[in-house]
């Protein structure tokens, strides 16, 4: 009932401010709200299967064979329903596989068109083809999620349904009823407790892992960054947030050094969560600091991440007037990219560079010697359109033959900042 008040209340305010590309049309609340209760039943529910196995002994919880009565019917009810769940989300999961598959080789056929003079190799282009189609899920999860959590609202309330209705579990509710159906109701009890038991420890395996493993503790960090961005009103549960320190810490940096150089100018560079942090520094500088400020993004999840699922704050209209307040602002992106992408603001002067080359090189050339590896999220500075835009943005704020009371440096004297997110090390 809650998730479905919130849902009615997404949408209401959906249809009175829409906002262009906005995740799941003012839904995307009440489906991570879902999604966030499952996860929490399973965890409950793992707990609970396993404690009363084990406190059962060699009986089964619930037949009656041993001391204890079984676990909570509504609980059983939701273990039954979990397998059918299960299925749905492997099918969502095959179809995108599928997708990647057709969508990869259709980039592979023309993935060597970029690289003036390079021979097609049938092995790179597909590796190049798959990596470009495998980052364009991340504009179909907000889809995934919605179907998800559509049919776990529904099976949720279909398993409370049927424990308050019968008050008996599945498979004593089946009864007397065709053995195939009384058969599938058993098979289906019987599979959802070892599966919320399993999917329990599969939780604290990969909270394990994100300890152990680079890849894993970088995924873990992405989301973490995410939620933690937010400050404690939005999630009072959950560790402190990171960007009530970091924001006016890097602002005080900012208007420290601009007093202090007072003809001076600065060039913030963002990568990922970095460049979120940049955005919400540089718009809580005052308009005279601004204007001495230039915003170099890359790899950034402001309008691809952050603008769809949070659209008040980093929507469109957000983007476009800090545009207008910081005209001098260049974001570099990758196709290959899974997290960053173009922040798409039309008007005045042009922000997107990209889709950037990458790999750097298709063959072995002389400045790479050896195959140039696909890059993806990371290594931004290593091309050269970085150099390029930081270039070109110190020549923008300061002319040649400026002159700039500061230490000597290269760049007409202009300090250069970069902001790493987290998640990126």
């Amino acid at each position: 009932m809650l998730v479905a008040g919130l849902a009615v209340l997404g949408r209401r305010l959906h249809r009175s401010t829409r906002v262009p590309r906005t995740a799941l049309r003012g839904l995307g609340a009440a489906a991570t709200a879902m999604l966030a209760w499952a996860l929490a039943g399973v965890l409950s529910g793992g707990v609970a299967q396993r404690v009363a196995d084990w406190l059962d002994g060699g009986a089964t919880p619930g037949t009656g064979e041993g001391p204890l009565s079984g676990p909570p019917t509504v609980l059983t009810w939701q273990a039954a329903v979990t397998p059918l769940l299960l299925v749905l989300v492997l099918a969502l999961l095959t179809a995108h596989a599928l997708r990647v598959w057709r969508v990869g080789s259709r980039i592979a056929e023309r993935a060597h068109l970029p690289y003036p003079g390079a021979e097609p190799d049938a092995a790179r282009s597909h590796s190049i083809g798959r990596t470009i189609a495998a980052a364009r899920l991340t504009d179909s999860a907000p889809r995934v999620l919605g179907i998800s959590a559509l049919a776990t609202l529904l099976l949720g309330a279909a398993a409370v349904t049927g424990a308050l209705l019968t008050g008996r579990t599945p498979g004593a509710a089946a009864d007397g009823a065709p053995p195939v159906l009384d058969g599938a109701a058993d098979a289906a009890q019987a599979l959802g407790s070892w599966l919320m038991g399993f999917a329990f420890l599969l939780l604290l395996t990969l909270g394990r892992r994100a300890y152990r493993d680079a890849s894993t503790r970088r995924t873990v960090g992405i989301l973490w960054d995410v939620g933690t961005f937010w400050p404690r009103a939005a999630h009072p549960f959950a560790p402190p947030c990171y960007a009530e320190r970091a924001v006016p810490d890097l602002v005080w940096r900012m208007a420290t050094w601009a007093r202090r150089y007072g003809g001076g100018r600065l060039v913030l560079s963002g990568h990922s969560q970095g460049s979120v942090l940049a955005a919400a520094a540089v718009w809580q500088l005052d308009p005279a600091t601004r204007r001495q400020v230039a915003l170099l993004t890359y790899g950034s999840p402001l309008a691809r991440l952050y603008g769809r699922w949070f659209p008040a704050y980093f929507g469109p209209g957000p983007l476009r007037a800090l545009h207008r307040e910081l005209d001098c602002w260049r974001n570099l992106w990758r196709g290959t990219d899974p997290i960053g992408g173009p922040v798409r603001i039309r008007g005045g002067s042009e922000v997107d560079r990209g889709p950037l080359l990458d790999p750097l090189a298709y063959g072995r050339t002389d400045r790479h010697p050896l195959p140039a590896p696909v890059l993806g999220h990371g290594e931004y500075q290593a091309d050269r359109a970085f150099a390029e835009e930081r270039s070109a943005l110190l020549a923008r704020l300061c002319p040649r033959g400026g002159r700039v009371p500061l230490p000597a440096r290269p760049g007409c004297g202009v300090q250069d900042s970069a902001s790493e997110g987290r998640s990126s090390g």
